[in-house]
Parts: structure tokens; C-alpha cells; sequence
């Protein structure tokens, strides 16, 4: 490792860094606005300028600029030289001669990285005094708003939008010394991770467009640190609330899974905890069949009772819930009466992944590790709709090529404009098997369409290709690509319903990695606790199993809304069997809608519970403020249920630590999970850890319309948070760290104060456990007949949409107004034998009933199936269908223009 000298003190630095990343690595403030830890640099900005000497003797020295300059050993610079700090001052200067000096207005007020830069690059006075140059600002969709006079031209927004995350509609357009961040015309942005531009722009030219609609002052949020809800991936979030009310999401930095970006389910998403759908009280169905609010006491005796005369009492949990939650259910009516809570056929597949996570002999690779393999296959997964934060690292792998370049030129990795110009068009192999067209196609080598039998027959014959080393045709160019890579990939998941496909993929990570050690893998699954629950599932049976034998006498529904699992003839047949429904949950829904007891639960928002991800990662989500009116979270109504009819072990737990510790006692593969986070006992010097920021203001005056006294702040008995702006706020466990603020860094960006290295690991390390216990290795699956088809059947293949799929995001006003009308697509060979043309309908019978669905008709997609939109009313008939025989609707009536606020799920549309 060289040493540097900077202003006459040596400093011991890393070779792989640019000189402005090493300093910043080491405290030095010098600020900076092109250059971004994920990015690299291009020195667009001219901000981040030192002197260079070039020895002892060289008292002037030149001006360079700290992103672009490599580390040299004995290398001499100065950052508090007059020059230096007379250049970034007059740069900054120059950079704020259009800008509109709205602070007081601007959304970023606060929280802006151009506000915290200009004081430290030293600009007070404006002495401009022309005329600026002004633009029209834009309409970008629903979540992302446009104040074009704000720019700087950092180039950030593009170099990530087109660079990073491979969008096409947002570039910049130039015309002598105007430049102009935009779209060709107005329009809805046509990128799942649109969002991140609010984050990656250091001034307030991309603003939250959500949070306008009730604004508040960053540091006027109270927040808690969060895992995402919205998919199995588990990235780390920022919950912020001002008023009892979720206000945003952001970005909470993970190096080994989000790293700096979320995608926009994520970010926008969690909206429904405001919903005006939320259960409030306790509610219980009177004889006018209309619900009754009643006190919390009263309604679970209500259900004790109901307990005390059943014979038979069922549990059915959910994916969505927290591992605390479904363990308190289980225990609450036995785990051979527990369900996890989807149908059979996710159930089985869930089951499969987690049995393949533990036998694989692949390395179980995170998402940061995703961007290290320099060859991918994706077996019959739309990442970027069922999992979009590994199709962001999936598109930084396919750029491992352009460094294999650049490194044979000695260009470093952190030179992105060069490292990009030498690798020209050429990417590393990605290979890509769906049904239906990918977002990943326009950096894909070879793109394959096929049903999702096709997909899993595919998969075979390249684990058995690569078993045998017989290479022919597409299989053998497949192989070949795999097994020529240094750190080969296979991606899989559920997003096709196909456990198949899981097996195949299986097969071909295990006799890849029998040659190949650093070989990887990544199973994706539906929801953010799938796993988890499938740990605690011991039944043999899922929700299918439930619909024929014999009476339930009480089932009881945790956070799981059974329509949206089961066909409507299903769900019908289901809630015929149980004399009495109980249900947990937050927000109504249709099974809420029919119970006859409905206690209310708290949302991720506002309870504290552990998760699952996709490849067994455990981590820790914390309120971030208490719930209001009656509602618990639902591991606390089921304790106080259990303490009710008197179970053995319930009278013991009094906090979520305890339910974890019980947890850890009775499920093997979950010990450990204890360690995911700090207990509610930890302390810093006595104090705990404040959600509220030091600058809070407005306390004493929140509730004035009510009382003129400033009430107690509630205290939290469960975790080492606390709900009030005095507390520790150094030397904070990165699971615990409520907000990112250092002095001087007041945006995002101040995350590198408490990194090892910017982009690095958090001081402290990302607090998560692995449940995965590797049992074996080598394991071989063998393949299974395909369901049957009748001969006048077409099969029936999910389309997964980021918005609308997944049905709490869908509650978002925002996403809401993304989502598109339910679909189904089929191959022109398909429309001509069905008479059919993209608009009109197609209909079907299921279980006596006539349905009808609006057709389009793609060429570029698999013959022979029918492809709909999986999570939407008006396809849910057809889950946990495998085919269906379709005739032409007769008296269709064709919809209305698609709507301009809608993301297309391919390019071609």
C-alpha cells in the first residue's frame, strides 16, 4: 500500500482507489458532486480539485482533480492550499450561477448534498447578478418529479439511469451552454429504478413526488431502520414518519445486498400503511352480519371461547408476516396444524428452494457478489418484475468484460468513462430462458423463449451436457459459455410457478461447481419471509389440502388475504368448511371481509420482526412509530390469545425478544437469529438509540390543537429505539442506525462517514445471520412428468408486473396509478388457431363459471401457452390452473388506449 502526502502528513492508502475515494476513506472532507462510490468517476464537476507537487522541492504545484488521479506511491498533494481551495470555490460558484437559491422551497432543503458542498468548498457571496438561464421542468410519472433550473450538470442522473440502470428514455440534450436532463417529451419514466434518481441527484432536480403530496423537512422525520416487504430480496430501508403517518422510504446503504440503489416497488410501495382500508379496532360480526368495534378484551374472549368449543382450530400464516408472528401462530395451534398460507403448488416449490439452498454445492451468492460473475444463466425467472433489485447487479455483471479490458490496458476499474470506452459493445455472456420477453434482453447474448416445461427440459439437458461433455447446438453453446467462465451464475426462481425449473437449474450450479468452485447460484421466491415460513412449515400440506375432508370448527388467518391464493371457486369452497373465521391482519381485505372476528395488526411500519430473504439471510426490522387506536403487532395478539386460553409457554413472553428466544428453542434451524440485532437491553453509555434526528423541531407543537402541553413521547419496551431525538447517536450498530448524518454531510451522502471504505463494508459489518445449514453436497434431482394437458388445452404461464403483482405496493397511490389492466399475451400461431387480434377478448369456463380477458397478441413470446398477469382480479381465476381450453369471447367489448402512466413490461409494447 503507497504513501501519500497530503499537506505535509503521510497518509497510507489504498492502490485501488482514486485519490478524492482514498481521502474520503480516510475523514479528509473534500467535496465533490460527478463522482458516486457505485459509479466511478468521469470528472464532470471539476469540484473535487487539490494540487499535485511533484516533489519536496515544487512549491506551486498544479491543479488536478482528485476522482481522476491514481494513488502513486510517494505521491504529494494538497488539499488546503490557497489554489486548491480558490479553484472549488470559484467552480461551486460558477455551478450556482443558473441555480434558483431556493432553499427555502426546494423538497431537497436539508438533505442536499449541492447545500453542504457549496459551505465546504467555501461559496457565501453571489456576485452574479445576469440573467439565468431557465427551463420547463417535466412530467415524469407519479413518483418522480422534475425542477430542471436546480441542475448542475453533474451528469449523475444519466450515467446512472442509462449506465447503470439501463433506461432509455432520459439522456442529456445540449445546445451550446444549455443542457437539459430529460425526457424527448413528457412522460411516464420507463425504468423500475427510476426512483434512485431522487437519491443519486446531489441537488433537488429529481424530487420524491409522493412525499410532496404531505412534505416534510428531512430532519423532521422520525425513522427506524427496515427491511423491505415488497419481494424476497431483503433490502435494507429507511422508514421516516412525521405526524403518525409512513411519509418515505429510502435507501439504507447494505453492501452485501442493496448496496446504494432500491428498485421502485420498494421505495414507493410501502404507501398502504397509510391506507384508509387500515383496521383500526377490534371488530366482531353482529347478527346484522355488520361488523361491531368492541374493546380489545372483549374480542379475545370473544375468540377464547371460540377455542374452548372447538374440536378442530387451524393456523394458517403468511409469506408477508414476520418469522415472530407465524412462530407465535404456530405455537398457538400446534405445528401440525399450522399452514403456511399459499397453495400447494408454492408451497411445494418454497419447500424445494429451501432444500436446494441447503444441498447445493454452489456458493449462495449475495447481491453485490451477483456483479463479480462474469457469465450468467437465468433459468426461467423475470427478475426484474418478480426480484428487480438482483436484475439492477445482474446488469452490472454483464460489464465484467469492459474491466477485463480495461485491465489489460491498465485503465483502473474506478475510471468509468474509459473503462466503458475501451469495452465498447462488448459484454460478458448473459443467457436468458422465459416465456416472454425480458428486460435483460438488450444485454443478453442469447435469449431464448419457451413454455416453462420447454425451460426445465432445457435446463436437464445442460446439466446433463455438462455431466457427460457432449456440447451440440444451443445446449452445447450454452455449456460452453458456462463452463469457460472464471465465476459462473445460475439464476432461478418461482416467478413461473415451475418447480422444474428449480431442479434443472439445481442440477446444472452442482455439476458446474464439481469444476468450478466459485460457482453461484440464486433462487428467487414470491415473498419477504418465503423462506422463513417454510422453515416453520411442517405440515404436509398447503391451502389446497384444506378444501375437502372434514369441518374446521376455527381457522385463524394471519396477515395473508386467501383470495388472492386461491381461484374464486376455491376460496368459496374454503371458507365453506370453517364454522368460524379469525383474522389478523392490517388493512381490509376479502378474507378480512368475511371473518367473523378481525383483530388489528400492525404493518411493517409499525412493529418490529424478523425476515427470511430468498438465499436464508435473517434480518431485523424496527418500528418506526407505535401503532395507534388498537392495533398490535400480530405476535402480540396472538401471545395475549394464548395467555387467554391458557397455553403453556405464553405467560412467559412479555416483548419480541422472548418470542424469539422461544423461537430459537423450538426451531433448530432458527437459532441464531437472536444475533440479527442488538437485544432491547442494549445501551450506549446508558442511553438508547434515538429514531428522531438532533435538529427534530415542532414537538411542543403537534398536538397544540389538543393540548397545549407537550405529552410524554411514548416509550418503547421492545427494542433499544427509542421514540424521541435524545439518545446515543455515535458509535450506532449499523442494524440500529436510524439516519446516516455526519457534520457537514447532511444528505445520503454523509454514509460514507460510517464505512470502512466508501462503497465498503459498514463499520460495525451488516448485522444479518444465515439459517442455511449446507446438510450435503452433489445433490442430483431427478426430473418429473410435466402436468398433463389435455389435447384442446393451452398451458397457463404467470407474467409477474413490479407494479400490481404484488398486492400490498398495489395499495400505494402511487404505484396504483402504474399498474396496468389485467392481460394475457399469446403467440400469433396461438391467435390464428383462436380467430383472435390483440384487443379482443378470450373466454373460459372455471367451475361453471364464464370469464373473459383482454388478448394481445405478441410475436415475441413462446408458442403453445397462454401468458396472463399474475396478482390481478381479473385473472385470478386462472392461478393454480395449469391449463385451460380458450375459445374467442363473443360479445367483447375492446378496452380504451392503454394509459400513458403505465411501465411496459417489454420494449416491444
Amino acid at each position: 500500500m503507497p504513501t501519500v502526502f497530503v499537506d505535509g502528513e503521510p497518509i497510507v492508502l489504498e492502490t485501488s482507489d482514486n485519490l478524492l475515494e482514498a481521502l474520503l476513506a480516510k475523514g479528509v472532507d473534500l467535496p465533490y458532486f460527478c463522482w458516486h462510490p457505485a459509479m466511478g468517476s468521469v470528472g464532470a464537476c471539476r469540484q473535487c480539485a487539490v494540487v499535485q507537487f511533484r516533489d519536496e522541492s515544487d512549491t506551486q504545484g498544479r491543479i488536478v482533480m482528485s476522482c481522476m488521479t491514481p494513488v502513486t506511491e510517494g505521491a504529494r498533494f494538497s488539499v488546503d492550499a490557497d489554489n486548491a481551495r480558490n479553484f472549488r470555490t470559484s467552480v461551486i460558484e460558477n455551478l450556482m450561477i443558473n441555480h434558483p437559491h431556493d432553499c427555502p422551497v426546494c423538497e431537497e432543503g436539508g438533505e442536499c448534498h449541492l447545500q453542504d458542498m457549496t459551505v465546504m468548498a467555501g461559496h457565501r457571496d453571489r456576485k452574479y447578478r445576469g440573467r439565468k438561464t431557465t427551463f420547463r421542468n417535466q412530467y415524469l410519472g407519479p413518483l418522480v418529479g422534475h425542477e430542471m433550473n436546480r441542475c448542475i450538470t453533474c451528469y449523475r442522473c444519466v450515467r446512472f439511469y442509462q449506465d447503470y440502470a439501463g433506461g432509455h428514455d432520459l439522456a442529456a440534450f445540449a445546445s451550446r451552454d444549455h443542457v437539459y436532463f430529460g425526457r424527448a417529451d413528457d412522460g411516464v419514466l420507463q425504468n423500475e429504478f427510476a426512483g434512485n434518481l431522487v437519491e443519486v441527484c446531489p441537488t433537488g432536480v429529481f424530487t420524491d413526488k409522493p412525499l410532496a403530496r404531505h412534505y416534510t423537512r428531512k430532519w423532521d422525520f422520525q425513522s427506524a431502520p427496515s427491511i423491505c416487504v415488497g419481494c424476497s430480496l431483503g433490502c435494507n430501508t429507511h422508514v421516516s414518519e412525521r405526524y403518525g403517518e409512513l411519509r418515505r422510504i429510502h435507501n439504507r446503504y447494505n453492501q452485501a445486498i442493496n448496496g446504494y440503489f432500491l428498485c421502485d416497488r420498494g421505495r414507493y410501495g410501502g404507501d398502504f400503511v397509510n391506507s384508509p382500508d387500515r383496521i383500526p379496532y377490534i371488530g366482531i360480526r353482529g347478527e346484522t352480519n355488520v361488523f361491531e368495534a368492541v374493546p380489545a378484551d372483549e374480542g379475545l374472549t370473544h375468540v377464547a371461547r371460540l377455542f374452548e368449543k372447538a374440536s378442530t382450530v387451524i393456523g394458517i400464516g403468511s409469506p408477508r408476516a414476520s418469522i415472530e408472528s407465524n412462530f407465535m401462530l404456530r405455537q398457538l395451534v400446534g405445528k401440525e396444524n399450522y399452514y403456511s398460507g399459499v397453495s400447494d403448488r408454492t408451497r411445494t416449490i418454497n419447500a424445494l428452494a429451501l432444500e436446494i439452498l441447503e444441498t447445493t454445492s454452489a456458493k449462495l451468492v449475495t447481491l453485490k457478489e451477483v456483479e463479480t460473475h462474469d457469465a450468467v444463466l437465468i433459468l426461467g425467472e423475470d427478475t426484474t418484475n418478480h426480484a428487480p433489485r438482483l436484475a439492477l447487479s445482474l446488469r452490472q455483471a454483464t460489464r465484467i468484460r469492459s474491466r477485463e479490458l480495461a485491465d489489460g490496458a491498465q485503465i483502473p476499474e474506478w475510471h468509468d468513462a474509459a473503462v466503458r470506452k475501451i469495452g465498447q459493445k462488448q459484454l460478458s455472456p448473459l443467457v436468458v430462458a422465459t416465456p416472454y420477453q425480458d428486460r435483460l434482453d438488450d444485454v443478453a447474448r442469447l435469449a431464448i423463449r419457451e413454455t416453462p416445461d420447454n425451460i426445465a427440459k432445457l435446463g436437464f439437458e445442460i446439466a446433463a451436457s455438462l455431466s457427460a461433455g457432449d456440447e451440440k447446438g444451443q445446449v452445447g453453446e450454452i455449456c460452453r459459455i458456462l463452463k469457460s467462465a472464471r465465476r459462473p451464475l445460475i439464476v432461478t426462481g418461482s416467478s413461473l410457478g415451475n418447480g422444474e425449473i428449480l431442479k434443472a437449474a439445481a442440477n446444472i450450479a452442482t455439476n458446474l461447481a464439481s469444476h468450478n468452485q466459485d460457482t453461484g447460484l440464486v433462487v428467487c421466491l414470491d415473498e419477504c419471509n418465503s423462506t422463513g415460513v417454510s422453515v416453520l412449515d411442517q405440515n404436509p400440506s398447503g391451502l389446497d389440502g384444506l378444501l375437502g375432508g372434514s369441518r374446521i370448527d376455527v381457522a385463524l388467518v394471519l396477515e395473508n388475504d386467501l383470495a388472492t391464493r386461491l381461484a374464486a371457486h376455491e376460496f368459496r369452497a374454503l371458507l365453506d368448511r370453517i364454522d368460524h373465521l379469525v383474522v389478523i391482519d392490517h388493512i381490509d381485505n376479502a378474507t378480512a371481509s368475511v371473518a367473523d372476528v378481525v383483530l388489528p395488526a400492525a404493518t411493517f411500519a409499525e412493529a418490529q420482526g424478523t425476515y427470511v430473504n430468498n438465499q436464508g439471510m435473517a434480518q431485523r426490522a424496527f418500528a418506526v412509530f407505535p401503532p395507534r387506536h388498537d392495533i398490535a403487532p400480530s405476535w402480540e395478539w396472538l401471545t395475549r390469545l394464548g395467555q387467554v386460553v391458557g397455553k403453556p409457554g405464553f405467560d412467559d413472553i412479555s416483548h419480541v425478544d422472548s418470542v424469539i428466544a422461544w423461537c430459537e428453542t423450538e426451531v433448530e434451524a432458527l437459532t441464531g437469529i437472536a444475533g440479527v440485532a442488538p437485544d432491547l437491553d442494549f445501551r450506549i453509555s446508558g442511553a438508547r438509540i434515538p429514531r428522531m434526528t438532533h435538529r427534530y423541531s415542532g414537538r411542543t407543537a403537534m398536538h397544540a390543537h389538543i393540548n397545549v402541553h407537550e405529552p410524554q413521547q411514548p416509550v418503547d419496551v421492545g427494542s433499544p429505539l427509542a421514540f424521541t431525538m435524545e439518545g446515543a447517536t455515535q458509535n450506532v450498530p449499523p442494524s440500529l442506525r436510524t439516519t446516516s448524518w455526519a457534520p457537514g454531510w447532511n444528505s445520503n451522502q454523509s454514509i460514507n462517514k460510517f464505512q470502512e471504505e466508501p462503497g465498503g463494508a459498514l463499520k460495525g459489518g451488516d448485522r444479518s445471520v444465515c439459517i442455511i445449514d449446507k446438510r450435503e453436497s452433489n445433490r442430483l434431482f431427478e426430473p418429473s412428468e410435466p402436468d398433463p394437458v389435455g389435447a384442446d388445452e393451452l398451458p397457463l404461464v404467470a407474467r409477474h408486473h413490479i407494479f400490481g403483482s404484488e398486492a400490498l405496493s398495489g395499495r400505494s397511490p402511487a404505484i396504483a396509478g402504474l399498474v396496468p389492466h389485467a392481460y394475457c399475451v399469446i403467440h400469433p400461431k396461438v391467435a390464428a388457431r383462436l380467430s383472435v387480434e390483440s384487443g379482443d377478448g378470450l373466454g373460459y369456463e372455471m367451475a361453471g363459471e364464464t370469464h373473459e380477458i383482454e388478448v394481445i397478441v405478441d410475436a415475441g413470446v413462446a408458442d403453445g401457452c397462454v401468458i396472463y398477469a399474475y396478482g390481478f382480479a381479473d385473472t385470478a381465476p386462472l392461478q393454480n390452473t395449469v391449463a385451460k381450453v380458450f375459445r374467442r369471447a363473443g360479445n367483447w367489448t375492446r378496452r380504451p388506449a392503454r394509459s400513458a402512466d403505465v411501465i411496459t413490461s417489454d420494449r416491444s409494447h
